[in-house]
């Protein structure tokens, strides 16, 4: 099944000529991150979310649902593929928040986005939901930076033991440079990605099926995050409000209006 482009443009609230280059990547990609939130809700209430074009169609093109990095993704990479781009799978590692020596699986979703004429290729990333997620494209060269206002980022090459050349994506962070996942150019499959959604989404240790995440950039440039009920409000000017949701129905109210997710009528979320 294809995409229907004029709903999703509508949904992303992207207008423009839809041809296949740089500018349409960058403005495409910064639409759709900040005009669909990150959320994990299906494997929270139990079940892994299809990946399949026509449901993802469904559930965040006209469902007012959000999803996590397989489902927004999948749908970009359609999308982009649609319009004339060359788009391939990537596999990377989280590499944000682990202790020193931990390794973890590749367990995160990214594209590597090669578009008509043009030599150099991007990588695009809808669906890493994090403050330190990418608004914009960025090249695929060792040391390319990308001022994708307010964020700042740098891909770099890093050394390991492997025989594929290692990328991380850094973004700055008051005044470091913060490493988010790292990566090589081996090509995946969907397939690969439907195994490891399943592993995401019902594995009994996954964080993604035992509490809520939720993410949401704003066109103002502030950012909502949800943990469970944790919620962290960042301003535009780096200001930040932290405070504990009383419980279930305020989790739901707060999904709903300040997350933008229409949460399934009588969805019991874990607290």
């Amino acid at each position: 099944m294809t995409l229907d482009l004029d709903a999703y443009f509508a949904r992303i609230g992207w207008t423009g000529e839809p041809r296949p280059t740089v500018e349409m990547l960058r403005s495409l990609h910064r639409a759709h991150a900040l005009g669909i939130p990150f959320e994990n809700l299906d494997p929270v209430l139990g079940s892994a979310p299809s990946l399949a074009v026509a449901d993802l169609e469904a559930k965040l093109v006209r469902g007012g649902r959000g999803g996590y990095c397989y489902e927004h993704n999948t749908l970009f990479g359609t999308a982009l593929r649609q319009l004339g781009f060359t788009v391939t799978l990537l596999a990377a590692r989280v590499v944000l928040g682990a202790a020193p020596g931990d390794i973890r699986p590749r367990s995160h979703m990214l594209l590597r986005v090669d578009v008509p004429e043009v030599t150099t290729p991007y990588i695009a990333d809808v669906g890493f939901g994090d403050i330190g997620a990418l608004l914009e494209p960025i090249e695929l060269v060792a040391g390319a930076e990308v001022y994708d206002a307010p964020r700042h980022h740098r891909l770099v090459t890093v050394a390991h033991d492997g025989p594929l050349e290692m990328w991380e994506l850094r973004a700055e962070k008051s005044g470091s440079w913060e490493g988010q996942y790292t990566f090589t150019l081996e090509p995946f499959e969907a397939p690969d990605f439907t195994m490891i959604n399943w592993y995401i989404a019902t594995a009994p240790h996954s964080p993604f099926a035992r509490a809520v995440y939720a993410h949401r950039t704003l066109p103002d440039a502030s950012h909502r995050s949800l943990a469970g009920l944790d919620l962290i409000e960042r301003a535009e000017d780096g200001t930040i409000k932290e405070r504990l949701l009383s419980g279930h129905d305020e989790m739901v109210q707060v999904l709903r209006n300040d997350f933008g997710i229409r949460v399934p009528e009588g969805a019991e979320l874990p607290v």
